[in-house]
């Protein structure tokens, strides 16, 4: 292991690998909020519907959930400096593909899972390499750096990705990756020190790992296409690679199938974890913390606040340029509020926890979230104003600063020390699975009340059949990307752009009273979380556990979400 510095101040190689962790998870997080803007240009330069796209977005999540704890326990076997290297790599090989794509499929194969899997080792590699690297008051700058950088990437993402976007185009989001990922492989080999093996680390718990992530994919897939091919009617035939997997004359859709299988795989996995748990084997998930009150609450709050989260960053883009028409930089520019917000909100929610105490934070927190969310619904129109979204955005920001910083806390306040590690990992899988399954619900329901509404509009607009035709299964194929062609005229283009529009605005609407409605059920389901946590630890910064949940390191971090 590398040996300890002085704790007085920071060593030059020290600069140097603190520079390639901070770099490291600025990428990482960045790549994770940069798109959200382009999401509509993606639509239209690939020639594909929202459905599809989802999983851009929803795949990066999953893969990221999936293999968090998995890239965190490779690092304790192989080491942490070795697995760093090899995250840098397949996320620069990812960002390549997807920067060169031609096809929803291929920047699914590049972002989604190629980056996610390398992003999943990448970053608990980065804080495992500055517990090695930083000792005493230096190693708490370190780790504050961390967090902060993490902060602005969440806060910076959606300006960057307009900004690109706009000037430039979307492909440019993973080009820059793949300049920075070589030289971050490039200065780890030079600066940061091989760790020694050691012969008790844990083990990988493969079948528990296949379980989980073949279980979520199966269910998210199946929330997210059940409007393309029918929630229990077969609406159109099922593919895999150009070969008919399910045709549309069966009796039954094949959702309901796959979402079976998934259930179905996620019992097996709880099995797998038992038994493993039994017989004292190394377990990817520490079923028996369950029990615990605060653990327990604890994550399904987390899960159901990180729906709602990411469905906001999700529905609001394409509402804003779909519906109100700004450019992608705009967008961004309207939508940076929110992350400032996050940032401020989990500084004075940290502040206030000494007075108030963890639990009122959190509560407090989820309303003001709640309130934002009404707010940001009240705001949207075809009129709409930065300055009339802007108190939403705060309120919004301000909410998810005070309790998503919070919720680490309450979580492992009961966790035992020897568990702590593994514990605030399935605290990040929760939350990515979440966000995951966020995006996927609220995406679906956004997409069936645009189509719905647009085409209920048209049917009764003053334009000849034949447009009325053309435009309603247009939109019925595209949805809200769907752009009138130059045939139908500039009066009959107007009202089906108009009509769209309208459609747009519907589903948004839906989309953020669900939103509003699962972060009030979270603000309920936090009620049964005990009042009185066990007093937090003062536990030393060199005694930490070396697998640090990465979405909880400083306060900055609660925005990554964004």
């Amino acid at each position: 292991m590398q040996a300890r510095r002085s704790a007085d101040r920071i060593q030059p190689a020290q600069w140097v690998v603190l520079a390639v962790t901070i770099v490291a998870a600025f990428i990482v997080v960045l790549d994770n909020t940069v798109l959200n803007v382009a999401i509509p240009t993606i639509l239209r330069d690939l020639h594909t519907r929202l459905p599809s796209l989802q999983w851009v977005v929803t795949g990066y999540a999953l893969t990221f959930a999936a293999l968090l704890i998995i890239g965190g326990r490779l690092g304790d076997v192989y080491g942490h400096r070795n697995v760093f290297m090899v995250g840098a790599a397949l996320f620069g090989i990812g960002s390549f593909l997807a920067s060169v794509s031609t096809s929803v499929g291929e920047l699914i194969l590049g972002e989604a899972i190629i980056e996610g899997i390398g992003a999943s080792l990448m970053l608990p590699a980065t804080l495992a390499i500055l517990s090695a690297t930083f000792t005493g008051r230096i190693r708490a700058t370190a780790f504050a750096a961390w967090g902060a950088t993490a902060g602005v990437g969440a806060a910076l993402g959606p300006l960057v990705g307009g900004f690109l976007t706009t000037n430039y185009s979307w492909r440019w989001a993973f080009r820059i990756n793949v300049i920075v990922a070589p030289l971050a492989i490039i200065a780890a080999a030079l600066f940061i020190a091989r760790t020694e093996r050691k012969s008790d680390r844990p083990r990988v718990d493969i079948p528990g790992a296949l379980l989980i992530a073949a279980g979520m994919f199966l269910i998210v897939f199946a929330l997210s296409e059940g409007g393309t091919y029918g929630w229990w009617k077969p609406l159109e035939r099922f593919k895999v690679g150009g070969t008919t997997v399910w045709r549309a004359t069966q009796p039954v859709s094949i959702i309901p199938i796959v979402l079976a299988a998934g259930i179905g795989l996620l019992c097996a996995f709880v099995a797998v974890e038992l038994r493993a748990n039994r017989r004292g084997s190394d377990a990817l998930f520490e079923l028996q913390h369950l029990g615990l009150k605060t653990y327990r609450y604890g994550l399904m709050t987390v899960l159901v606040l990180a729906m709602g989260q990411l469905g906001i960053s999700f529905v609001l883009p394409l509402f804003l340029q779909n519906a109100k028409h700004l450019s992608a930089e705009r967008n961004g520019l309207w939508m940076l509020p929110a992350g400032i917000f996050v940032i401020i909100g989990a500084q004075v929610g940290g502040a206030l926890t000494r007075r108030l105490g963890t639990m009122k934070v959190v509560r407090t927190g989820l309303l003001i979230y709640t309130a934002g969310i009404f707010l940001i619904f009240w705001a949207v129109s075809l009129n709409i104003t930065v300055w009339r979204l802007l108190p939403g955005l705060a309120l919004y920001g301000a909410g998810v600063g005070f309790a998503v910083a919070q919720l680490t806390n309450v979580i492992l306040s009961e966790i035992p020390d020897e568990n702590a590690g593994a514990a605030s990992g399935a605290n990040s899988t929760v939350r990515q699975v979440g966000s995951a399954l966020g995006v996927s619900v609220i995406g679906a329901l956004l997409t069936a009340r645009t189509i719905s509404s647009a085409t209920t509009t048209l049917r009764t607009a003053a334009i000849p059949p034949a447009v009325r035709a053309h435009a309603v299964a247009g939109i019925r194929a595209l949805g809200s990307a769907y752009m009138p062609p130059a045939s139908f005229g500039r009066p009959n283009a107007a009202v089906v752009r108009r009509a769209v529009s309208y459609g747009v605005l519907n589903g948004t609407h839906w989309a953020l009273l669900f939103a509003a409605g699962v972060v009030l059920t979270g603000a309920l389901m936090s009620l049964l979380i005990p009042n009185e946590l066990i007093p937090e630890k003062e536990t030393p910064l060199e005694d930490l556990p070396e697998t640090i949940d990465p979405l909880a390191v400083d306060a900055g971090i609660a925005a990554a979400d964004l």
